[in-house]
């Protein structure tokens, strides 16, 4: 049997279809679905430098990678070097007071402030308090996930 070039160009899509709607499918069932993290159930990871108890992380059905997890740093402690990275994140300070750097400025925050770090902008967080600083990170953006 032979085709024509028009009716390759029809034949072609309509036979890509199954494969684009599969792909979707798992796509969509990939996703993070709408679920509640109560604290107590959140599971702690003690490391040299802090306490961090991973909340979520997975694909949103719009595409974007998130992961959440709070983290609670001693004072004078500081969970890493500041760095960057392709996604964004979000600190919302619980307790204490902590210094964020953002591109060399650094900005303190205390109980209900919000920090924002835009892709790839170098960024540190330190406790810079007499008492624990405990924050949740919410990284949306590739890599978070």
């Amino acid at each position: 049997m032979s085709l024509s070039r028009r009716e390759m160009c029809w034949f072609f899509p309509a036979a890509l279809l199954p494969v684009l709607i599969a792909d979707n499918q798992a796509e969509q069932q990939a996703s993070l679905r709408s679920t509640m993290y109560p604290f107590k159930q959140l599971s702690v990871h003690i490391s040299a430098t802090a306490a961090i108890r991973a909340v979520l992380k997975g694909k949103l059905a719009t595409g974007e990678s998130l992961e959440v997890h709070e983290t609670t740093l001693a004072p004078g402690g500081a969970p890493h070097p500041p760095h960057r990275h392709p996604h964004s994140e979000m600190w919302l300070v619980r307790e204490g007071t902590v210094e964020i750097s953002v591109n060399n400025t650094s900005t303190r925050l205390g109980p209900g402030s919000v920090g924002f770090v835009g892709s790839n902008d170098e960024h540190g967080i330190k406790n810079v308090g007499e008492t624990p600083a405990t924050y949740f990170v919410v990284a949306i953006g590739p890599g978070a996930s």
